[in-house]
């Protein structure tokens, strides 16, 4: 069977299909530290959305292509900020490397502000919020692993977005302060207690994480859905989409999966 030149011009000229948020806008709060660069060369790099916007605290000039500052007063109050538009937002916290003098001038929000935030987002025409609220590696208490933790993330609940989504991914301990001789003997006795922490409770990479965080983005119907540690940990090991659909859609054939059960699913 002979192609048809003109069949095939015609085929090379048309549009893609699009996907259906490549009109929507995303705003991230937070793009600094090694989570927050990876989130945003992972969304930005997708094409999903018409545009990238990040906030920043300095002027600075836009390197990436289809991502744009959006410079917030950093010293005032959250709620007199004046709103910038946008459809979904991501709220990352991972502090700025103070060697990279980009990430020096975008802002970085506190965990205290969460709420705050959240309130200024929905006044941006957010609908849709995705947080990626660290802790520490095995101390988060077991029945805060798979609901709301705090009283900014219940504030969350109380906004009206369609879909929120929190993701707890444990971070590695701070470096130690400088301590006399018999305290820091006492943390060398008490360092064994690091190798008692679950696999499922330690640190993955940027990378995986802003992968999960990019497909749940796709997969989330409307509701607040928290992924606990071992979810993020099990996306990491393997097949994220896999994961998340088990997270966000419930088992393949069977009853869907509450977002408090989901890691139990993995």
């Amino acid at each position: 069977m002979s192609l048809d030149p003109l069949q095939a011009l015609q085929a090379a000229n048309r549009a893609p299909p699009r996907p259906a948020d490549a009109d929507r806008t995303l705003l991230i709060a937070g793009a600094t530290g090694p989570l927050g660069s990876e989130i945003v060369r992972r969304l930005s790099g997708t094409h999903r959305f018409a545009r990238t916007r990040v906030l920043a605290a300095e002027p600075m000039r836009d390197g990436l292509r289809g991502v744009e500052s959006v410079r917030v007063p950093a010293g005032a109050p959250l709620r007199d900020w004046p709103p910038a538009a946008a459809d979904v937002a991501v709220v990352a916290f991972d502090p700025p490397r103070l060697r990279n003098g980009r990430e020096r001038a975008l802002w970085a929000p506190d965990p205290s502000q969460l709420g705050e935030l959240a309130a200024w987002l929905r006044r941006c025409g957010v609908r849709t919020l995705a947080v990626v609220q660290p802790h520490d590696q095995g101390r988060l208490p077991e029945a805060l692993k798979h609901g709301l933790a705090d009283a900014g993330e219940h504030a969350l609940a109380a906004l009206d977005f369609e879909c929120v989504l929190l993701l707890r991914s444990a971070r590695r301990p701070a470096g130690a302060p400088r301590l006399g001789a018999l305290h820091r003997l006492a943390a060398w006795m008490l360092s064994v207690a690091r190798f008692m922490v679950p696999a499922t409770e330690r640190p993955v990479r940027a990378a995986r994480v802003a992968e999960l965080l990019d497909v749940a983005l796709a997969l989330a119907p409307p509701g607040v859905h928290v992924a606990a540690p071992e979810v993020v940990w099990a996306a990491a090991q393997g097949d994220a989409h896999a994961v998340a659909a088990r997270w966000l859609l419930g088992r393949a054939g069977g009853d869907p999966v509450p977002a408090r059960d989901a890691w139990k699913a993995v």
